[in-house]
């Protein structure tokens, strides 16, 4: 049985317009290159083709991964979701209890995570940890610079 792979519904459409620019950009613009280095002789020595065709697999691999993840898709629309137990789709408003510095984390699939627009994976120690607590609960991460601790102040579904 093939493992689903759980995304938010932007999450999907996301992948499907990476896949679009994959296959109807990006692989006509490669083969083209191909083309133009094939038409410049003795191949062994080309380094334009051999760049090419690095690129079209490349390219290709990852049009087969896309297309793999977006058939064992399980898309939550997370606006529907709601309580004040965390699971996949929250977005938690969290207080480290040592610097009190705020940090706002989107619990989402490991297809869509991206640290820096403040969205994480489900799999992350992080999220593992806050999975079933609510507002007001404390957690404490193990991280790679040591054990972390935060409140937790806010759970919102957007």
């Amino acid at each position: 049985m093939m493992e689903k792979v759980p995304m938010t519904s932007m999450g999907y459409a996301a992948l499907t317009n990476e896949l679009k620019q994959r296959q109807s950009v990006d692989r006509p613009r490669i083969i083209e290159h191909i083309a133009e280095a094939r038409s410049h002789g003795d191949l062994s020595e080309n380094a334009e083709y051999h760049a090419a065709k690095e690129e079209q697999s490349h390219n290709e691999g990852r049009i087969a991964e896309i297309e793999d993840k977006l058939a064992r898709a399980d898309v939550i629309d997370v606006t529907k979701l709601s309580g004040d137990t965390i699971k996949f789709g929250a977005t938690v408003t969290l207080i480290d209890e040592d610097t009190e510095k705020k940090q706002v984390w989107q619990l989402v699939g490991e297809v869509e995570a991206d640290a820096k627009k403040g969205k994480i994976s489900i799999t992350s120690p992080l999220a593992r940890a806050l999975i079933g607590k609510k507002k007001g609960a404390s957690v404490e991460v193990v991280t790679p610079g040591g054990a972390k601790a935060y409140e937790i102040t806010k759970v919102e579904w957007r």
